[in-house]
């Protein structure tokens, strides 16, 4: 996007040529058709307004209110997801926020909701733009993110976390790199986003590192200024969306929003965390979710559901009843990992389709499935494990959820 297609875009012409693109079908079978009506419309401006329109339609059910921003692709495949973000905005509610690496305001969208004065910076002056257009209720401008100009507000930064469509691990090769941020926030309360495998072990980071999925995918780490933490160093958010209205186990809805309610489930390392470690299974076995597993809080949240662990250094659980909104496996039979004795179980079992987890074996679950030669009709599930550092194999029954709301799409 070029400045001079953001002066059109913004522009009554710019609206009008939006709204052609906006009636086409950019699917692949149409894409051809859809991309000469539009550029019959404008060849100049056409693959700009193709971008926003396209870029909306991938935004739905990611960013509020889609149709009305002005995005790019590569913007939203960035953003935050809403859930997440208004979760963030919530913790920073009343106060002066400063979002330093702001690109078209996803964020900006959800701070303007709760702090007291918002302000966006970007170093791309068109993507500042944008982002004064798409939250008026923000101050936004062009600046280094390594040199706000705010001086009170916290700072929020997302640092890019990909090159060349690969993800980046190395926290100096972000952008802007990560240990420049934190010395640019060094006595300022701040937060600031990470990708959720990021190690952050050797910056000596003293604030709240908290771990945070969406719909049973991790989504990022973000690290919280101890001014923002208290006595917290790690916290797991486990955030589940589902139809509005819809029935579940999870309590009130936290958030509401796009057709959907937002269940939050947080666990922190200073919630109780005496549980058993007994090597034989209950009724059921139970996988946490990611964020819960990397942010090293498996005993915490087995302590408040009454579960127990195989192995004290394995994250699989067992207990007699799954947790509320929670997923698991009931368990039929314990076997060694041995292939022939596992062929001959599920054969006897009829089953034909396998969901596999392992946990501390080196074992390829696709490899483990091609050789057991499945040929029946019943789905059944194998949990491979470690337990007094040997390998344990338990035959389950398929995923059992417990009843709650259906996982959405943001």
């Amino acid at each position: 996007m070029t400045p001079e297609d953001l002066d059109f875009l913004l522009s009554d012409a710019g609206a009008e040529l939006l709204a052609v693109a906006a009636a086409q079908d950019f699917s692949s079978g149409a894409l051809v058709a859809a991309t000469e009506a539009v550029r019959r419309a404008d060849p100049v401006h056409a693959a700009a307004a193709i971008d926003v329109v396209t870029a909306r339609r991938r935004a739905a059910g990611r960013l509020r209110g889609p149709g009305r921003l002005l995005l790019t692709d590569e913007a939203v495949q960035q953003a935050t997801a809403w859930p997440v973000a208004a979760l963030r905005a919530r913790r920073l509610a009343g106060r002066d926020v400063h979002d330093v690496t702001c690109s078209v305001g996803a964020e900006l969208v959800e701070l303007v909701a709760t702090a007291d004065r918002v302000v966006g910076s970007d170093l791309d002056p068109v993507r500042a733009r944008m982002a004064a257009h798409n939250v008026p209720g923000a101050l936004v401008c062009v600046a280094d993110a390594l040199r706000p100009p705010s001086r009170d507000a916290v700072l929020v930064a997302d640092p890019a976390r990909r090159a060349g469509g690969r993800r980046i691990h190395d926290p100096e090769r972000l952008s802007p790199p990560l240990p420049a941020l934190l010395a640019a926030a060094r006595g300022r309360d701040h937060a600031i986003k990470c990708a959720p495998g990021l190690d952050v072990s050797g910056l000596g980071y003293t604030g709240e590192v908290e771990v945070v999925s969406l719909d049973g995918s991790v989504r990022e780490a973000c690290l919280w200024s101890p001014g923002l933490s208290g006595p917290v160093a790690r916290r797991a958010t486990v955030v589940r969306t589902g139809p509005a209205g819809a029935p579940g186990h999870w309590g009130p809805p936290r958030l509401t929003g796009e057709g959907l309610e937002v269940h939050v489930e947080e666990v922190t390392d200073i919630d109780d965390d005496e549980v058993d470690a007994l090597p034989e299974a209950d009724r059921f076995l139970v996988d946490p979710d990611g964020a819960i597993v990397r942010a090293g809080l498996v005993r915490h949240w087995a302590r408040r559901h009454g579960l127990r662990q195989l192995d004290p250094r394995i994250a699989h659980l067992t207990g007699p009843s799954l947790p509320p909104g929670h997923t698991g496996f009931e368990v039929l039979a314990r076997h060694r990992l041995d292939r022939k004795e596992l062929r001959r179980a599920l054969r006897e079992r009829d089953c034909g389709s396998l969901e596999i987890l392992v946990r501390g074996v080196d074992v390829d679950p696709d490899a483990l499935r091609r050789s057991l030669g499945l040929r029946g009709a019943r789905p059944l599930a194998l949990v491979v494990t470690r337990i007094d550092r040997a390998a344990v194999v338990f035959v389950c029954g398929p995923r059992t959820a417990d009843a709650g709301p259906a996982a959405g799409q943001p």
